[in-house]
């Protein structure tokens, strides 16, 4: 199959010189056809799974499918339909549809024209060259502004092989996303294993019932602040690091070696918040009551680095107790449980100042036991931890692997 540059745009590449470029709207038409009772399947667009049934996506059968009050007038989709999240389109939230369903007014739906393989496109579309194209046709200032509307959609050129070979493509990747997505659930699965046991064993460790423990109220033991600063970015004030929710929920350690996001504070709130070794900080709201009180805690003397927004910032009384042994009791199967349902609300759960203050912590009276059940933990954990980056840099590679054959394939460099 011979590959020759194409003359359309350059943004393409190459691709064999028997196929077409063709601007999307001749492949595709929009479809604006409402629900009159809003009973059609609810359906959810994801860069991550593409458009699935919403409610596959519940953890609890009593949670809600929408906060919206009524689903009619939610646009109507065929099997087959292309669904784009035109606020998310640069980065892949749209997607082919597998179900008849509805979907929220604010996204858009497209029909295949022709004799054409919808799933090609929905494969083509996803690969980073077109995310980028489509964020550069997007209008707005920021990501969270960005809109790709229909007619800059549509003015946008694609390949179109012949229709034998986009079935031929959309049956190899098909195959070999079933192999790959077999392989992620396996390492997906076998990383849940070493999570249990990993919890098991700061379980065992953190929950003694001697009588030489301690059991007080947070409020008694620590120092405890909501931290209410947000990414600012004005002039005046001054530069700074921000931990903000996500370092929180993805590193059960903060150090310098992070990528802090650059910001401002005022000096009230640099003498406030500022972070410090031996800290600990837990997210205090949350979409889901069961990522409230997910800790981290302060490996390291940080440089300028303040804490963020929708964070509490925990500052142990080391004579009490050490901070260490803090960040693993609240790592603890009670305390999660115990926040858990603490937790309040509707579309976002939180926890107040009161319920954090209020939390019990039971901890050695001697702080020498409590560094040995630190040192413990560390010792019983260090393998786990290990095996658990290596199965997530495995994932990680091969996600990484499919994102490339996906753009060979759909650009014909796989299917001869």
């Amino acid at each position: 199959m011979e590959i020759t540059a194409n003359k359309y745009s350059a943004w393409i590449g190459d691709f064999p010189d028997h196929w077409e470029a063709l601007r999307i709207k001749n492949l595709f038409q929009e479809m604006d056809s409402r629900s009159e009772t809003g009973s059609e399947e609810l359906l959810s667009v994801s860069h991550y799974t593409g458009v699935t049934l919403k409610r596959e996506s519940l953890e609890n059968e009593d949670d809600h499918l929408t906060n919206a009050s009524s689903l009619v007038g939610y646009k109507l989709v065929q099997q087959g339909d292309l669904v784009i999240n035109i606020m998310l389109a640069w980065n892949g939230s749209l997607g082919i549809s597998p179900h008849n369903g509805m979907t929220s007014p604010a996204y858009c739906v497209y029909r295949i024209k022709g004799n054409n393989n919808p799933e090609y496109f929905g494969y083509l579309f996803t690969t980073n060259m077109f995310k980028a194209e489509f964020r550069r046709h997007s209008t707005g200032i920021i990501d969270s502004r960005l809109r790709l509307y229909s007619d800059k959609f549509f003015s946008i050129f694609t390949v179109v092989p012949p229709k034998n070979e986009q079935d031929e493509i959309v049956q190899y990747l098909k195959e070999q996303e079933e192999k790959i997505n077999l392989f992620i659930k396996k390492k997906q699965r076998f990383i849940e294993l070493l999570m249990e046991q990993r919890q098991s064993k700061i379980d065992e460790a953190v929950e003694g019932s001697d009588k030489n423990w301690l059991n007080k109220k947070l409020k008694y033991i620590a120092e405890i602040k909501f931290s209410n600063v947000n990414k600012h970015t004005i002039e005046a004030e001054i530069p700074v690091r921000l931990c903000n929710y996500v370092d929180v929920y993805k590193n059960d350690y903060i150090t310098n070696n992070l990528e802090f996001m650059n910001a401002t504070a005022t000096e009230t709130e640099i003498e406030k918040f500022t972070v410090q070794k031996g800290d600990v900080i837990i997210t205090k709201d949350s979409e889901e009551a069961t990522d409230i009180a997910v800790p981290t805690f302060v490996k390291e003397d940080l440089e300028n680095v303040v804490c963020g927004y929708h964070l509490a910032l925990i500052r142990a009384n080391e004579n009490e107790i050490l901070s260490e042994y803090l960040f693993r009791k609240f790592q603890s199967s009670e305390l999660k449980a115990y926040f858990a349902i603490e937790a309040t609300g509707v579309t976002r759960v939180g926890l107040s100042m009161g319920e954090i203050t209020g939390a019990k912590i039971s901890y050695p009276n001697s702080t020498e036991e409590q560094k040995q059940i630190v040192s413990h933990i560390k010792a019983e954990t260090a393998t786990i931890d290990t095996a658990i980056a290596k199965a997530e840099r495995e994932i990680e590679l091969i996600r990484e692997y499919k994102e490339a054959m996906i753009a060979e394939a759909v650009m014909g460099k796989r299917i001869n």
